[in-house]
């Protein structure tokens, strides 16, 4: 069996922001703790299950990945967040106007046979916020396409 080029996994999210300070707010205005009080003036990072999320200001991210700094709108993504039912996501969902973002699209039954709904935060990306009854959550939170966790 020949080895893969690179391994199935995802180590950091990093979200490009206008303003670090109020994007620091919002993420901890959702309950989230900082992975590290050390002073890193520049990037904030959450430690996830698994994978590590980080903000860090737009113009140096896009310094760094050698693209221009000019938005172009919508991200072509969407980070995904599950829950174990519907009421879990009505439920969250009601809280991010007042943490700082806003909804996109209210909390509805979903094409695929789940319920979901999105917002935005501060610097427009956009999350989806779902409940997947294929897809069952384990015990830690911890998501599997096929509904099996690991």
């Amino acid at each position: 069996m020949e080895q893969p080029i690179m391994q199935q996994r995802i180590s950091i999210i990093t979200l490009g922001v206008k303003d670090l300070k109020a994007s620091k707010e919002f993420y901890d205005a959702l309950g989230w703790k900082k992975a590290s009080d050390e002073s890193v003036e520049e990037i904030v990072a959450y430690d996830l299950q698994s994978i590590a999320l980080a903000l860090y200001p737009w113009e140096k991210l896009a310094a760094d990945a050698n693209v221009p700094v000019e938005r172009s709108g919508y991200s072509a993504f969407t980070i995904a967040h599950n829950l174990n039912s519907e009421e879990e996501v009505s439920e969250l969902l009601s809280k991010i106007p007042s943490a700082g973002g806003t909804i996109l699209k209210p909390a509805t039954k979903a094409f695929w046979g789940g319920f979901s709904g999105c917002f935005a935060d501060p610097d427009g990306h956009i999350w989806e916020i779902a409940f997947n009854p294929f897809a069952k959550l384990g015990p830690n939170g911890e998501f599997q396409w096929n509904g099996v966790s690991s």
